[in-house]
């Protein structure tokens, strides 16, 4: 397992899915955008975080009510490309929009919204297989928005094996329940985001795996490779309302993987893991700005992204890793030049680089003089390097962090 680590937590190849990002954007119902502020095309985006950076729970933070009055121009439009990524993915995609359209005071497009799961929608060769998909709220109309179109619940799942869940004694059946045979195979799992009774999911999906998709039955030696296990949001950590920061879907997969391990001896593997700091989500945000740019009208090309976030572990590996990308890619295409080949896909892409902006208003808090590095708090197969957990800079909030970026793009703030 070695060989998956942070690369391979996707198994594509970066070309790969850039085209089928394209294929997607591309078929997606367009909204038209006038024109008319005074301001040249923009040369520049953000990709901006939410929890921790625009709010706290269901409260906005100050700065960035503040930061965004700024960044509408006279005809209630962004003066820039925006996307907002957040690693929650316990909502629909245009009640997201809804709800920070509110908190905001600005008009939030569900396009300009990217889901922890939302790259789910490039793996269409599960599309039509029997999914048991994890997670809390719209699970279900979620993984159908996705392209799923045949899923089962970990809920629908205990109804028909009332005997797999024993953990808590109230809710273990009364009765012997008599053994299915008419439920049809499981062929693979769907992890949206932390459930609510994390007992009975881990036990289930476990269940799942190790009976190739035929909890009822049970085999006597479990398969290896496992059926596939997409995943999203690998956060350990989140910032609420609390003081402190709370459990995320990452400390869920923490608790299956280690699970799976002390079982079966072998590492749970992933098809694929997204949300940030993966590549595929950066990607999938890279293909959402220039589209946005391209609907309002502005020629000149996005070269610039300035990603925005509170969690060193996700939002700033995650831009960093997309940075190293860019530049690898740069370099590509001027090898290319120069006759020594090149991917034909990095000559699609305009952006250039991609600057990590951390605040301080979410998980991030500015350690004391001193004090020692904080543990890896990353997802097992994302290899640990101290140097992608420093950003390129640390402000106090989302709005000083527009005003850095304005200033730097030489834009009046």
């Amino acid at each position: 397992m070695a060989a998956l680590r942070w690369a391979a937590a996707l198994r594509w190849a970066p070309g790969q899915a850039a085209r089928a990002a394209a294929g997607l954007l591309g078929r997606c119902s367009g909204r038209s955008y006038a024109a008319g502020w005074a301001e040249s095309s923009p040369t520049f985006g953000f990709l901006l975080d939410i929890d921790g950076v625009l709010v706290r729970g269901h409260r906005v933070i100050p700065a960035a009510l503040e930061a965004f009055h700024r960044l509408v121009n006279p005809q209630g439009q962004l003066r820039v490309p925006v996307v907002f990524v957040t690693n929650a993915g316990n909502i629909l995609q245009h009640r997201k929009a809804q709800e920070l359209s509110a908190l905001l005071e600005c008009k939030v497009e569900p396009d300009q919204v990217i889901l922890s799961h939302s790259p789910m929608k490039l793996f269409s060769q599960y599309h039509d297989k029997r999914m048991l998909v994890s997670g809390q709220g719209p699970v279900v109309e979620n993984a159908r928005a996705l392209g799923f179109r045949n899923v089962v619940t970990v809920d629908e799942l205990r109804t028909a094996f009332p005997v797999l869940d024993m953990v808590d004694l109230e809710r273990r059946p009364t009765a012997t329940s008599v053994l299915r045979s008419d439920f049809p195979a499981i062929e693979g799992v769907l992890l949206l985001g932390e459930p609510v009774r994390w007992e009975t999911s881990l036990q289930l999906i476990t269940d799942v795996l190790l009976s190739n998709g035929n909890p009822g039955n049970g085999l006597v030696t479990a398969p290896y490779p496992h059926l596939p296990v997409l995943a999203s949001n690998m956060d350990l950590l989140w910032m609420a309302e609390a003081k402190m920061p709370r459990f995320g879907h990452g400390t869920f997969l923490l608790c299956l993987e280690a699970i799976y391990q002390k079982l079966t001896g072998k590492e749970l593997q992933y098809e694929a893991l997204m949300g940030k700091p993966s590549l595929l989500t950066y990607q999938y945000a890279e293909a959402l700005i220039r589209q946005q740019a391209e609907r309002r009208g502005w020629t000149a090309p996005i070269q610039r992204l300035y990603a925005v976030g509170d969690n060193p572990m996700s939002d700033v590996c995650g831009a960093n890793l997309f940075h190293q990308y860019l530049q690898m890619a740069e370099r590509g295409v001027r090898a290319e030049q120069q006759g020594a080949g090149g991917s034909q896909e990095q000559l699609r892409s305009t952006t250039r680089s991609c600057t990590s902006i951390l605040v301080c208003t979410g998980v991030y808090r500015p350690g004391e003089p001193g004090s020692k590095e904080p543990p890896f708090h990353g997802h097992r197969d994302f290899s640990f390097s101290p140097g992608l957990l420093q950003a390129s800079h640390v402000v106090e909030d989302v709005q000083e962090a527009m005003r850095l970026a304005f200033h730097e793009e030489g834009w009046p703030w």
